[in-house]
């Protein structure tokens, strides 16, 4: 489990570091009052994936590490509204396979995410949203590893953190 909320934190940590770099470099240079209209940007970005981890319901319960391979594909829209708010939607897929190190079965990593980050022309209001589905799934039964996880924070104008949640969980079945 650790291993995975690092692989989600170095992964999550540089695309949301770009973005709250872009919304500080707005707000320090000062944000026009008011945009003709509207503009945007879509890239799609496939990323190779290699990376290990615990399963701890593997193996009859004992668990084993499953080296995992493939491809994460995301994509990324941008806006920028009518009145100079920045707006990011990340939308992913997960796409990996894998085999365990000491029964040498095979896995299949599936998983989905989506993030919405909105800031205001001056940087606040902000949201940000984070939802992920996360899925190893072994041959067999009970050897079936599900992670999901939610996030939400408001900021309101005035820089007052007016909602949070922090969902976080892991299955075997």
């Amino acid at each position: 489990m650790a291993k995975i909320r690092q692989w989600r934190l170095a992964r999550w940590s540089g695309i949301c570091g770009a973005l709250f770099a872009s919304a500080l470099l707005a707000i320090m240079l000062g944000a026009p009052p008011a945009y003709a209209s509207a503009s945007s940007f879509t890239a799609s970005v496939r990323f190779p994936i290699q990376t290990a981890l615990m399963v701890s319901c593997a193996n009859g319960g004992t668990g084993e590490v499953v080296v995992l391979s493939g491809t994460l594909r995301d994509l990324i829209h941008v806006t920028i509204d009518g009145r100079g708010g920045a707006h990011f939607k990340i939308h992913g897929s997960l796409d990996v396979r894998g085999v365990g190190l000491t029964t040498g079965a095979k896995y299949r990593g599936t998983g989905v995410f989506q993030s919405h980050y909105n800031f205001g022309a001056k940087g606040l209001p902000v949201t940000v949203t984070f939802v992920d589905n996360f899925r190893i799934i072994g041959q067999g039964s009970g050897n079936n590893f599900l992670v999901h996880g939610n996030f939400h924070v408001t900021v309101n104008a005035n820089g007052t953190v007016t909602a949070t949640v922090n969902n976080f969980r892991v299955a075997c079945k």
